[in-house]
């Protein structure tokens, strides 16, 4: 699914972690260096390394932040997997912001330092692979598209209900999808060969969205863990999933589509 911060569909987040991922390093290995063959101009510089990863930190939290709610799947493996993913990087940013304080006291002692220092990058190798999973296995903030797909669409509804306009017909192509936010739901519009669905995003699996699968001959599978379903009765097709798809009305007056809730 689309990162929400992104320039020409290149996610801002996994950009900007970049830096403090080599800030942070940077400091531990020039602390460490600076103080085991005695030269200052290493310890300058952990300080300076110290100040700039805490920025960045705080940078690329932001858009990762916003993906967060915005991008991962509710109530899913990956919601949990990123809740922990973020929750280790704050830690990790509060270790070297203490770091930092402590550092400017006038007698810090340096292996206190390098301990929090040691700390803390083992704590950023962890969020740093759940990160990694979360994009590539739960395709977190990764543009994808099939054949046909067309770029990707989502739209956001204030609170409706009854028949509300969700689309053209000439919006979606045959075997395309779109992503509709409708009264805290997440229900996915697609197009088959015999007209227009409209279907739950939710894997019943591990949450998977099913707006980013894939979707041929009526048959939409998950991304994550390969579960299929009828997207016209929502019946189960195959597993791992152990039940079916929550399905609704959508019509097709002139060149209007109507979602029915």
């Amino acid at each position: 699914m689309r990162s929400h911060v992104h320039f020409k569909s290149h996610p801002l987040h996994p950009i900007l972690v970049s830096f403090p991922i080599a800030y942070f390093t940077g400091v531990l290995l020039a602390h460490a260096a600076g103080l085991f063959f005695n030269m200052p101009g290493l310890l300058a510089a952990a300080y300076y390394l110290n100040m700039g990863g805490i920025l960045f930190a705080l940078l690329a939290a932001i858009p990762g932040f916003i993906d967060f709610l915005k991008v991962v799947p509710p109530k899913s493996s990956g919601k949990k997997r990123a809740a922990k993913h973020g929750i280790i990087n704050v830690l990790v940013l509060l270790i070297f912001s203490g770091a930092f304080i402590y550092r400017r006291t006038d007698e810090p002692h340096e292996y206190l330092l390098l301990a929090m220092e040691l700390t803390g990058v083992i704590l950023l190798s962890i969020a740093g692979w759940m990160g990694g999973t979360l994009v590539y296995r739960n395709q977190i903030a990764v543009d994808h598209r099939y054949a046909n797909a067309g770029k990707w669409k989502e739209q956001y509804f204030k609170e409706q209900t009854g028949r509300i306009e969700v689309a053209t017909a000439k919006e979606l192509k045959i075997n395309a999808m779109k992503l509709l936010h409708v009264n805290d739901k997440r229900i996915v519009l697609a197009r088959t060969e015999k007209g227009f669905v409209a279907f739950d995003d939710h894997c019943p699996h591990k949450g998977g969205p099913l707006s980013d699968g894939s979707l041929a001959c009526s048959v939409v599978q998950c991304p994550w863990h390969g579960s299929q379903f009828s997207v016209e009765d929502g019946s189960l097709k195959a597993g791992p999933a152990k039940e079916g798809i929550k399905t609704y009305l959508a019509n097709r007056e002139g060149e209007k589509i109507f979602l029915m809730l």
